[in-house]
């Protein structure tokens, strides 16, 4: 479970917006806070049982703002990732927050679609680098698709072509129990190419019609296994 811990000064907004999160399969809400200093107080109590991994984060609170929250994380070297989600539009509070590593800058309003596209998008980029990461570290090209995942999102709806997606889907329900496939080798058996394979195994899992872990085994890094869930 990826645990989050939500930041928003307007109570009712940040009792939505955890319920928005919870909603999302693999996010859990571990604490709200309603101002900055919460915010900092909830991540060193957090620290010290269940680590967060993720902020969302409001960049204007009534006591101090966003940035000096993210300064003040960054500061004790807390490793939890930060999506802001706030109505600020001024370019250079867009720009700081992105040089503090800000992932996703979501601005209100903002429908729980919205919310999920970013938050799934989250989850591959961290399942891309962990199954990335080997004995000799990670590699450009696994470097470059983690981060693709937090630009764009799973193949748009109108760009899936309905016998091609049902290809994948009868590869992956023949695929033998527990094992699952990967992109490669739906590929294989499908004739598409990996990119191809691979976007419309992303569709499945954004749809919750797939889940992916990664694979290890043999030599070279892990690679990403794509099973079918119930709901395929």
């Amino acid at each position: 479970m990826i645990r989050v811990l939500v930041v928003e000064d307007d109570p009712l907004l940040a009792a939505g917006h955890a319920d928005k999160v919870s909603a999302v399969p693999g996010f859990t809400v571990v604490a709200v806070a309603n101002s900055g200093r919460q915010a900092l107080a909830a991540v060193g109590a957090a620290g010290e049982r269940t680590p967060i991994d993720l902020v969302l984060l409001d960049m204007t609170l009534p006591d101090v703002d966003g940035l000096q929250v993210l300064r003040a994380l960054r500061a004790a070297a807390v490793p939890a990732d930060v999506i802001a989600v706030t109505a600020a539009r001024d370019p250079a509070v867009v720009r700081q927050s992105l040089s503090m590593g800000v992932v996703q800058y979501l601005l209100k309003p903002f429908t729980a679609a919205a919310l999920e596209e970013r938050l799934r998008a989250y989850a591959r980029f961290r399942a891309d680098v962990a199954a990335a990461s080997g004995d000799h570290g990670i590699d450009q090209q696994a470097i470059d698709e983690a981060l693709s995942q937090l630009r764009t999102s799973a193949v748009p709806a109108r760009g899936v072509a309905g016998p091609t997606l049902q290809a994948v889907v009868a590869a992956l329900r023949e695929a033998p129990a527990g094992q699952g496939l990967s992109a490669a080798e739906v590929a294989a058996g499908t004739g598409l190419s990996r990119v191809s394979a691979r976007r419309y195994l992303e569709h499945l899992t954004s749809a919750g019609r797939a889940r992916r872990e990664p694979r290890y085994g043999g030599s070279g890094r892990p690679e990403l296994a794509y099973h079918p869930t119930p709901a395929l």
